[in-house]
This record gives structure tokens, C-alpha cells and sequence, in this order.
């Protein structure tokens, strides 16, 4: 799998991705630590709304900010998005109020949405070739692993050593970093896309996904993976500390579970899709996930003690396996079913749809959590992942092409 790093503009790139997200996991920590500084006892609260606003930037900015640059060189393009992103680290510690802290989040993640996509559709110029391709997938899920169990423990040891105001220059460290890497790779030459009016180059990732059956079918698996993870990020400390009553430690292992399962299976696909399509290996873990979800809410509901604790570990690694199963290979369906011309629209339009099922069911697993149980929870949001995977089974099939009328006559005369 490394030998993709062998790629010197790759391999730049790969280094700044990484970079970057350390950055953001240490902007994530001291976020919710500057929100106790101002909010106290409705920290919570900020760190909600902050939250929704950066979904909301994340549905709406990214298709928008993808049409207003669509003629602009990639390479500028992601060094002003970084820049952007530093610039609002440096002005978050001298934020006083809690609506400072929401407009420089709608800032910072304007910016992100606009990055993440324009960067994820280089790649596939970068590497050409599908199997470096795979590979550089697989790096990447592994990238964005690590880097949720990372960032938190290496935010608590440099909070041993320093206030966590001083952690924003790690924050803005990481962002100037990713862009001089940016600046050092050299980019592959990109044809511009033709000029068009503004509302087809807005709507122009969104109508290449219902063209194409695999992208429908991704859209259905973008909701299904939204379910379970919701009840993963939002409900993973709930159930351990509040339900089972145990320590903040099984809070992580039980993370980490999750993210194990994740590696792994990240670790295993340029070798399984050699061998196995896309399409069978995504739904198989499309069909899984709601099925995992539904044992989870049967553990929660018939089982106790130390079988429950081992059992919901090894559901939460088992339920994080079937996620990368979908998001590993995603992108190579972006990527076969784009031109490079498009291909920015349709990486934003993935961005924006994938976000908008996180929108319903982050608020869906914490607000039932809350009122009908962790059970309830997880049986709705099985219901909306069957209705998922459903939809991934049917939109994805190919329209039946029907011959005109006295062709098949023709054909056997």
C-alpha cells in the first residue's frame, strides 16, 4: 500500500491531508474548551449549534463554492482555502462571545468545504492509475482513523505543558503546513471546463448523480452509513458512561473498537477489490450496517454485565468495518463516473448529499436517545438505513432499455 508514496505529488499531498486534519482534531478539542470558557454550564448548547452550523456549511456552501470556482486552477484554490482556514485559528482566542465563535465556525468550515472536495478530485489526475488509485483510498480512510484516535490523546499530553489557548497555534501550525506542501507539489495539467451559465455549474454534480446507477446507488448508501454512525459519535458516551456507568477510559476503547474495525477493513480492500467488484462490496456492507444496528439495540435491550460490555465492543469494531466497506471504495466511483472537467462538481456534490444525511440523523440519535431510549434510537435509525440500503439496491440497477417499435422485427428479418 505505500509504495503509492513513491509518487513525489502524491506523497505531498497524502502529507498535507494528514497534517491538516491533526490540525483540525486540535482545533476540535480546544473548541469545546474555549465554549466551557465563555458558556459554563451551556457549553453543550454553543458546541450544538456549532456543530449544526458546520453541517449546514458543509450541505450548502460546498456545491456553491464549487460553481463560483470552477474555472480557477486547482492548485490556488486549495492554498487560499488553507490560508482561510489558518487566518480563522489565528482570531479564535480572542473570541469573547458565543456568536464569534458561530461566525468564525461558518468561516472555517466554508473554507473546509471548500478544500476537501476541490483536493479529492487532484487525486485521481495525480493517479491515474486505479490500482495506485485504490491504494491512496485506502491510505486515506486509514488517515482520517488515525486521526480521530490521535488528535484527542495528543491534545491531552500538550495540555499537560501549555494552556489550551496556545494549542491554536498547533491548530493554525498544521494549516500553514498543509498549504506550503500544496505549494510544493507539482499538479498535473487540469483542462478548464468550458464557461456556463452559473446555475449549471451548480447543479452539474448533483445531475451527473442521477445520471449515473452507481451514484444513485452511493446516495442511498450515504444515509445508510449516516445512521450508524450517528449512533456511534452521538451516543457512544451515553451508552458507556450514562446506561452502562462505566469510565471515560471505555469511552475511548469503545472509539477505538469502532475505529479498529475501520482500519482493518482499510488495510484489506486494494486486495478485495481486485478481486470483487465495488458494487457487491458496498452493498454487502450497506446490507450489514442496519443489521449490526439492530443486534446493538437487542444487546441493549436482553443482555448485562461483562457478555453485554464484550459484545457491544465487538459490535461497535464490527460496525466500523461495514462503514469503510461503503466509504473506502466511494470514491472510485466518483472518480469512473467523472471526467476531469466535472470531475470537482461531483466530488462537492458527494461532500454536500453525504453531509445532508448526517444533518437528519445526528439530531434523530440525540434527541430519541434523549426521550425514548438508546433501543429506540437505534430501531429508527434501522428503519432509515433499511430504507437506505433499499433505495442503494434499486436506484443503483441500470434503466432497461426498451427497442422503438419494429426494431426487434427488423433485427430478425
Amino acid at each position: 500500500m505505500l509504495t503509492v508514496l513513491r509518487n513525489p505529488s502524491y506523497a505531498k499531498l497524502f502529507s498535507a491531508q494528514v497534517i491538516a486534519l491533526l490540525g483540525t482534531g486540535l482545533l476540535t478539542v480546544v473548541l469545546g474548551l474555549l465554549a466551557f470558557e465563555i458558556a459554563g454550564g451551556d457549553a453543550g448548547v454553543v458546541l450544538g449549534v456549532a456543530m449544526t452550523i458546520k453541517m449546514a456549511a458543509y450541505v450548502a456552501v460546498s456545491p456553491v463554492a464549487t460553481a463560483l470556482t470552477a474555472r480557477l486552477p486547482r492548485k490556488p484554490l486549495l492554498i487560499g482555502a488553507d490560508l482561510i482556514r489558518a487566518g480563522v485559528a489565528v482570531s479564535l482566542p480572542f473570541v469573547a462571545e458565543a456568536w464569534q465563535i458561530y461566525l468564525l465556525i461558518f468561516l472555517l468550515q466554508s473554507a473546509s468545504a471548500t478544500f476537501t472536495p476541490a483536493f479529492q478530485a487532484v487525486i485521481p489526475s495525480v493517479l491515474p492509475d486505479e490500482r495506485e488509485y485504490t491504494r491512496a483510498l485506502s491510505l486515506s480512510r486509514l488517515a482520517y482513523d488515525l486521526e480521530s484516535l490521535l488528535s484527542p490523546m495528543l491534545a491531552a499530553a500538550l495540555l499537560t505543558l501549555i494552556s489550551f489557548h496556545n494549542l491554536f497555534a498547533g491548530t493554525v501550525a498544521g494549516f500553514l503546513a498543509s498549504a506550503l506542501l500544496v505549494v510544493a507539489t507539482r499538479f498535473p495539467h487540469i483542462e478548464t471546463p468550458p464557461p456556463a451559465p452559473f446555475f449549471d455549474r451548480l447543479t452539474r454534480g448533483v445531475r451527473a448523480f442521477w445520471a449515473s446507477p452507481e451514484l444513485r446507488s452511493l446516495m442511498g448508501l450515504n444515509l445508510v452509513v449516516a445512521t450508524t454512525t450517528a449512533m456511534v459519535i452521538v451516543n457512544t458516551v451515553v451508552l458507556v458512561q450514562g446506561d452502562l456507568c462505566r469510565s471515560q477510559a471505555d469511552v475511548a476503547l469503545m472509539l477505538a473498537a469502532y475505529g479498529g474495525g475501520s482500519m482493518l477493513v482499510a488495510l484489506g480492500m486494494p486486495t478485495l477489490l481486485d478481486t470483487l467488484p465495488d458494487r457487491r462490496v458496498m452493498l454487502t456492507g450497506g446490507i450489514a450496517l442496519p443489521v449490526l444496528l439492530l443486534s446493538v439495540a437487542a444487546l441493549l435491550e436482553w443482555t448485562e454485565g461483562t457478555a453485554q460490555w464484550a459484545a457491544l465492543l465487538s459490535a461497535w469494531g464490527l460496525l466500523g468495518a461495514a462503514t469503510s466497506t461503503i466509504l473506502t471504495p466511494a470514491a472510485r466511483l466518483l472518480r469512473r463516473n467523472s471526467t476531469e472537467q466535472n470531475r470537482p462538481a461531483v466530488f462537492a456534490a458527494q461532500f454536500s448529499l453525504s453531509h445532508a444525511c448526517f444533518l437528519i440523523t445526528y439530531p434523530l440519535a440525540g434527541i430519541l436517545g434523549a426521550t425514548i431510549g438508546l433501543p429506540g434510537a437505534a430501531l429508527t435509525l434501522v428503519a432509515i438505513g433499511v430504507i437506505g440500503a433499499f433505495l442503494a439496491m434499486t436506484l443503483g440497477r441500470p434503466a432497461v432499455r426498451k427497442d422503438p417499435p419494429g426494431r426487434r422485427d427488423r433485427q430478425r428479418a
